[in-house]
């Protein structure tokens, strides 16, 4: 089965999203996603990844991806080339589970559960939705697209959010109440205003629900060492559920530093690539979850073999997305393969809303459980009329 065209499709209305097409000869298509920084990977893929791609076989996964993931620059970070192998990974992964006829997730190794546990990552309809990056101007509050505002929500009225989601069965929940402090001292310090302030919502959550609901304390590596620890500080006696990403992954002393320094297991990282990376976090003892983001560490593949590794060091695995529905569904398809998998991430105002403006087909989540997809391959493919949008950006490159 030959690739004979490489397309990409973004959107001027989700400019952070983009889409690969990987054409074949036998009328097979498979789709890929990346989020971020989306005009320089479709560059990459149609420069570099595409003249190596077309009249190959779509089946050799395993060689095409180590031999894109091996050129000279662009293989150590989750920088524009590595999302654009992985959109290519994620793209064949698909094929393959097209041509035999199987969901990905059984090409993995089949179920190891029949459902897996989520949790709400309270973001609302427009969060991240310009390229303005992981800031708080960025947090899309004007918005009132639907009964799901979660950010919003959780910055005001967290003891309703956390009644509304466990009306629906939902269990756990991620917030970032503290990002403004970091931004106004630049990581370096927590003021016992700002810190009263940022607790606000867990105390909301506690007095509401009690200790039925877990809660995720996303910090988005804001956080210097020493403004990391005044940050555990003030939220350990609410006992979150993990602390996620306080510093940039670039020191993995800091980040072993600051497993030692709390009972709470550091979740870390999105932000990683390849399985190199995460060996070392292993490695330090950085981190006691495992988050990795299919659409930006190397794709399908990769992702399977950092989640076996981090099962060699008895870690679990919780795969990241706040980003768009392939990565989503690409993410549950290793959820439930993956023995050591914890919790899959989720946005409700994402699937109950926009997602549904894209694919054709998106998961079955009910009572704070999300299902397998059944389809071969991905199970879902974008909607006919994506590409003829107005607002769309198509580029196509073919085996000449």
């Amino acid at each position: 089965m030959k690739i004979t065209a490489i397309e990409t499709i973004q959107l001027e209305e989700f400019p952070n999203l983009l889409w690969l097409h990987i054409h074949t000869d036998e009328g097979i298509v498979g789709l890929g996603e990346s989020f971020y920084g989306v005009a320089s990977t479709a560059a990459y893929l149609h420069d570099t990844a595409a003249p190596y791609l077309l009249g190959k076989d779509a089946l050799h996964i395993d060689r095409h991806i180590h031999t894109l993931r091996n050129h000279y620059l662009g293989f150590a970070g989750p920088g524009a080339e590595m999302r654009g192998v992985s959109m290519v990974d994620i793209a064949l992964w698909d094929v393959f589970g097209q041509s035999v006829g199987h969901p990905i997730h059984q090409l993995l190794g089949g179920l190891s559960r029949e459902r897996i546990r989520i949790y709400n990552t309270c973001a609302g309809y427009q969060y991240v939705r310009s390229s303005k990056g992981q800031l708080t101007a960025n947090f899309g509050l004007s918005s009132k697209a639907g009964p799901y505002e979660d950010l919003d929500a959780f910055l005001n009225r967290a003891d309703e959010l956390a009644h509304s989601l466990m009306e629906q069965g939902i269990t756990a929940m991620k917030i970032w109440p503290f990002d403004y402090a970091a931004e106004a001292s630049n990581g370096c310090y927590l003021g016992a205003e700002d810190a009263e302030k940022a607790i606000e919502p867990f105390k909301k959550i506690r007095n509401a629900v009690g200790s039925k609901m877990d809660v995720m304390l996303e910090l988005h590596s804001l956080w210097n060492l020493t403004g990391a620890k005044q940050v555990f500080r003030a939220a350990e006696p609410y006992n979150p559920f993990w602390f996620e990403d306080p510093v940039k992954m670039n020191n993995l002393d800091a980040v072993a530093e600051l497993a030692q320094f709390t009972r709470i297991p550091i979740t870390a990282s999105e932000t990683l690539a390849t399985r190199y990376a995460f060996r070392e976090l292993m490695a330090k003892k950085a981190a006691g979850i495992v988050m990795l983001d299919l659409a930006w560490c190397g794709g399908i593949g990769e992702a399977k073999k950092i989640a076996t590794m981090a099962e060699a060091h008895h870690l679990p695995v919780a795969p990241h997305d706040c980003t768009g529905p392939i990565t989503l569904i690409a993410s549950i398809h290793l959820s439930l393969n993956c023995p050591n998998a914890l919790i899959q991430e989720t946005v409700r105002a994402y699937y109950t809303g926009w997602y549904k403006e894209l694919v054709t087909d998106l998961p079955r989540i009910e009572k704070g459980f999300v299902y397998p997809m059944t389809k071969p391959g991905l199970g879902t493919r974008l909607l006919p009329d994506i590409a003829k949008r107005k607002d769309a950006i198509v580029r196509r490159t073919i085996d000449a």
